[in-house]
């Protein structure tokens, strides 16, 4: 006969397996912070962390402190937010469509800005930053209404959806460059995803809705707990799985358009930073979107750090940091967590 467990005791267990889940987290807060004082002190004149400090809280108008306040704080905000982004992004696609190997691409969400930016540029509309974001904001958000319209029946056919349009998009993009030099040097700035520069665009739209779409997330988090153990025991636990997953492809939608569009196409951010935490997330949804919107800033910190000191004649895209720094940590996490866990 089973004896059912106090509930005193329960709540104990559930304690005592959220402290140490608190602990990373905090670790991982104290991390952040010091990763982004670093990084915004690296650069062409470095500037000591202390000095940094100093600079955000006692401002006296030196060149120092104009540099970390007026462009190296911006940038280190816009790579925490971005970092955010695609990390939370890639938590919730791998959730909804239940596939570790799953990445905010596959809804078109990429394919979709770049085509946008193509065929703007082709007409006069993405001649400048401005134009450019939007094009992208645009091209990202219809690209995946197309593909949620069309696969939003399993998760399955929602990625198969996205891989095809992905292809078709970047097939007629590539014609549409190749018969237009002048589209084809608008597109190549923005197709090697960086922060360099970034920060001066008008940035208050797409960071104000990567900030509601991550709360959406975490507020959506304990619902897609039950979606990840499948669809017919979440409807056990009656949660409605139409509105969930719609409102998940909403929020994958707008985390990884917005982030893409203020930095260009950044790869593997969304993929290897949930997988890093989701044994520490021990199979909660919740504590899963918690460290990546946590190691994600994180990760693209340091690779926008790589960045700045690789070349000493110029900066490297941050995206192609990513893909060296992407490519290692998926070997060792398959390695670390077994070929199971793919």
């Amino acid at each position: 006969m089973t004896v059912a467990r106090p509930a005193a005791d329960a709540e104990t267990t559930g304690g005592s397996r959220a402290g140490p889940q608190i602990g990373l987290l905090v670790g991982g807060l104290v991390l952040l912070v010091a990763v982004a004082v670093l990084s915004i002190g690296v650069g062409a004149r470095p500037i000591p962390p202390a000095d940094v400090v100093r600079a955000l809280f006692d401002h006296q108008g030196t060149d120092e402190q104009v540099i970390v306040r007026d462009v190296r704080l911006p940038r280190a905000l816009l790579a925490v937010a971005v970092g955010a982004a695609l990390a939370v992004a890639g938590a919730l696609i791998q959730t909804l469509a239940r596939n570790p190997l799953a990445e905010p691409g596959i809804l078109g969400v990429t394919a979709g800005a770049g085509f946008a930016i193509t065929l703007g540029s082709g007409i006069g509309l993405a001649a400048g930053q401005t134009g450019q974001l939007g094009c992208a904001i645009i091209g990202s958000v219809l690209a995946a209404l197309l593909v949620a319209a069309v696969g939003r029946s399993s998760p399955l056919r929602l990625v198969l959806t996205g891989v095809a349009l992905t292809a078709v998009l970047n097939g007629v993009a590539l014609g549409m460059r190749l018969m237009l030099p002048d589209v084809f040097d608008t597109y190549r700035f923005w197709s090697v995803g960086s922060l360099a520069g970034r920060e001066q665009a008008p940035l208050a739209l797409p960071l104000t809705a990567i900030g509601v779409s991550l709360l959406g997330a975490l507020l959506l988090s304990r619902t897609l707990n039950a979606l990840s153990l499948g669809e017919h025991v979440a409807h056990t636990l009656g949660a409605g799985v139409a509105r969930v997953r719609a409102v998940t492809l909403v929020l994958i939608t707008v985390l990884s358009g917005a982030a893409t569009a203020v930095a260009g196409p950044i790869l593997f951010v969304g993929l290897i930073v949930p997988q890093l935490v989701r044994r520490p997330a021990g199979g909660s949804v919740p504590w899963l979107i918690l460290y990546a919107m946590v190691l994600g800033p994180v990760l693209l910190l340091i690779a926008d750090m790589g960045s700045r000191v690789l070349l000493p004649t110029g900066e490297v895209p941050v995206a192609i940091v990513t893909a060296f720094l992407g490519g290692p940590m998926l070997i060792w996490a398959v390695r670390r967590h077994g070929a199971g866990s793919l």
